[in-house]
């Protein structure tokens, strides 16, 4: 039998089974049940419709962890619109990009980011212009509040295929323009079902939104914790105080949270407060591998079931996890090993392989390339045929090429040893050394710029530029560093600000002129136990 795998069935399942069981907090104090929050969004989706949205077209969300986010997710989809979420950190530039890239018809803001989008309103292709307080947003923007008070839902759901492009996810690639992920109602359903299975996610779980839902949906959490009838606490904006006044007050069970984050907590962290309500808590994290120091303290210090889990915007994301509880057992270092990758999901081929093709060996030395296939690896790069065929063939034809180089143990156990691409990853968030190249070269007193990920105790990592200065002199470069830092803030969305500088005679090249970013990687990561950020 062969039954249509679509993501509306989701929202259909809390309803038909946990209509009248809370789902929803919000940040604005309501309790939603299911029921009621599918009313809500079968609203949304009629006045969707009534603008002239239709299958297909692509509705763009700029909001952080409210229930608008989700409301307006599923009553795009629940119509066959092509769910486009942003990433609030970004700049207009940014913004005006991605509208026009993707042909946004409509778009949801949050009223404190629908700033951003009025400054760039005259250059996209935008139509339809919602938020949530529109008295307070200049510009022509509906409010989404009273739109739903004033509708009744009669929403038309079109006949749908598997198939089809539900979500485009914009990611930053390896150049400076993002590129959109394409997945489809099979890719994002069959990614929902294994982030359930493994991080094991159930109808009696509390899940306290503490990662972005514009990252990659939530890692799939606004389909998962949907699906399985589980009550979600929206946020918008969290620190160590509130995450843990919340985790006791609501009962919170489960969350997703990047190393960063985790440092945050032990940071604050005073040795003897409470750090759960009534249910145990398990926390995924991913980003970058957490140091044994933070998986430690998770676990000991605050009584947490800490889940490793890896994957990128392309692949799903998930692909592999530590949450291995037999191979943990038979280990005398059960923190080394959650420190890894890990094994690959249900349905998920991963693999590492040498420059050739082939498969290194299953030692835990070797280094290769980790590639994957699986169910939930995305369909493609919006209108990038180029970039997708080069994505899926590089090394191997068939296998999606993560980019990161690592070893694999007898196990199936991955362990990242450093980047292939020239990728940072701060806080969980992707940044392109060759777009802050690109930025700094704008600088009159930039001749020739290197930038590289350096190790960060906050971050990971964080970006560091090797500025050959216009002057050749790095003691008298004429400009400060501290000038830069503020040259690239101007410019770029806030989390790409580099604020790391080293002013240098000349970078290290090849005999052709090619930088060799990787002497420059050794000398930083030098004190390090690999050259890939560690929380």
């Amino acid at each position: 039998m062969h039954k249509p795998l679509l993501v509306t069935e989701f929202l259909d399942r809390a309803r038909r089974h946990y209509g009248d069981q809370e789902g929803i907090v919000a940040t604005t104090g309501e309790r939603y049940t299911y029921e009621e929050f599918g009313d809500r969004v079968d609203r949304f989706s009629t006045v969707l419709q009534a603008r002239g949205i239709e299958k297909g077209d692509r509705v763009a969300v700029l909001d952080p962890n409210t229930h608008y986010h989700l409301e307006a997710a599923y009553g795009s989809m629940q119509i066959g619109a092509v769910h486009t979420p942003l990433n609030y950190r970004l700049t207009p530039d940014d913004f005006e990009y991605i509208l026009s890239n993707a042909r946004v018809s409509a778009i949801y803001a949050d009223a404190e980011y629908a700033d951003r989008i009025e400054t760039v309103r005259d250059d996209v292709p935008t139509e339809v212009f919602i938020t949530n307080d529109a008295e307070n947003v200049e510009g022509d923007w509906e409010d989404f509040d009273t739109l739903l008070d004033e509708t009744e839902p009669d929403v038309t759901r079109p006949e749908m295929s598997e198939d089809e492009v539900i979500t485009i996810n914009y990611t930053s690639g390896t150049t400076g323009d993002p590129k959109g992920v394409m997945r489809t109602h099979r890719t994002e359903t069959l990614h929902a079902y294994l982030v359930a299975i493994h991080q094991e996610i159930q109808d009696d779980d509390v899940y306290l939104w503490t990662l972005p839902m514009f990252h990659v949906n939530g890692w799939g959490h606004i389909f998962a914790a949907v699906g399985m009838g589980t009550t979600q606490i929206c946020t918008r904006g969290v620190d160590a105080e509130w995450i843990f006044d919340t985790v006791i007050e609501e009962d919170v069970s489960y969350m997703c949270a990047a190393p960063t984050v985790l440092n945050m907590l032990i940071n604050y962290y005073d040795g003897e407060m409470p750090t759960k309500g009534d249910n145990e808590v398990r926390a995924a994290t991913a980003g970058a591998a957490p140091p044994e120091a933070t998986i430690r303290a998770v676990e000991e210090d605050f009584g947490w079931d800490l889940i490793h889990v890896y994957g990128a915007t392309e692949t799903g994301p998930l692909i592999t996890t530590s949450n291995t509880p037999k191979l943990l057992a038979s280990t005398d270092e059960p923190y080394a090993m959650k420190k890894k990758q890990g094994l690959g999901y249900l349905g998920t081929e991963v693999r590492v392989v040498d420059e050739d093709g082939n498969d290194v060996a299953p030692d835990g030395n070797t280094i290769g390339e980790i590639v994957v296939r699986g169910n939930q690896v995305m369909e493609g790069y919006w209108e990038k045929p180029d970039a997708t065929e080069e994505a899926f063939n590089d090394r191997i034809e068939g296998y999606y090429h993560m980019g990161d180089l690592a070893t694999i143990d007898e196990h199936g156990m991955i362990s990242i040893q450093d980047r292939k691409k020239d990728i940072i990853i701060s806080g969980g968030e992707n940044i392109s050394s060759i777009e802050l190249e690109d930025t700094l070269f704008d600088h009159p007193e930039v001749a020739d710029v290197a930038v590289i990920p350096s190790p960060s105790e906050e971050w990971g990592e964080t970006p560091k530029a090797f500025v050959v200065p216009e002057s050749g002199d790095p003691d008298d470069p004429g400009v400060t560093k501290e000038e830069l830092t503020e040259f690239t803030r101007e410019r770029l969305a806030s989390y790409k600000t580099v604020r790391r500088f080293e002013f240098v005679t000349d970078l290290p090249t090849t005999a052709t002129g090619k930088i060799q970013k990787y002497e420059l990687r050794e000398k930083e990561w030098a004190d390090e136990d690999s050259m890939v950020g560690q929380g």
